[in-house]
């Protein structure tokens, strides 16, 4: 982890009590993507897809994210350390998309959880998971939130059944090959994060 700060203003601030103060800021390609390579790189990243990348494709990468409108990334930070990344998009313009009915308002999120420098704190992931929810339904368009972890990653499953979300089916994401990126088909596990009524929050 590091604690090098991106060029780009925060569009999100949370205090959770016991755990520190969270920051979401939007992916800088050029000033983020040395150490996101450096994240994704690791075996422990082996689910993210982009083991074999190097620098210059992990800035590629981001760069054609960045001009999306339906797809974002964000660099997240604890008390000023980036830990994470997280990233949403709309699943209508996703290749979950058609892999099963979407929903108005459905807003699906990966998560990549950055290394740990000291011990293992316990609770750390479902303290930034409860950041992330309020983040995605502090947009009063969002209804749902979508995940796919791969579904030979356990733990990714585990997680998002602790944190609260409802298993869907297990699918079978499509391959995705264009000049831009390149994505593999993937088996992965829906799950589904519905908010209560009255539960959406704002900054």
């Amino acid at each position: 982890m590091t604690s090098a700060p991106s060029v780009r203003q925060p569009v999100h601030t949370q205090v959770v009590e016991g755990f520190g103060t969270v920051t979401i800021t939007p992916v800088d390609p050029a000033a983020d993507s040395a150490l996101i390579h450096r994240w994704v790189t690791q075996e422990r990243a082996r689910f993210w897809g982009m083991g074999e990348a190097d620098r210059e494709q992990v800035q590629e990468i981001y760069e054609d994210v960045d001009r999306r409108t339906t797809h974002h990334a964000f660099m997240v930070s604890r008390d000023g350390e980036q830990v994470a990344l997280f990233q949403t998009y709309d699943c209508a313009e996703d290749r979950v998309g058609e892999c099963y009915e979407v929903r108005p308002g459905d807003v699906g999120v990966h998560l990549l959880i950055g290394p740990a420098t000291g011990p293992v704190e316990h609770g750390f992931t479902g303290s930034l998971m409860t950041v992330f929810i309020d983040f995605v339904f502090s947009d009063e368009a969002a209804r749902r939130v979508v995940v796919e972890p791969d579904a030979r990653n356990t733990k990714a499953v585990s997680l998002m059944e602790r944190t609260g979300f409802v298993l869907g089916p297990k699918v079978v994401l499509p391959e995705i090959d264009l000049p831009q990126v390149y994505l593999p088909a993937k088996p992965a596990q829906l799950a589904f994060y519905t908010a209560p009524e009255g539960a959406r929050t704002t900054d």
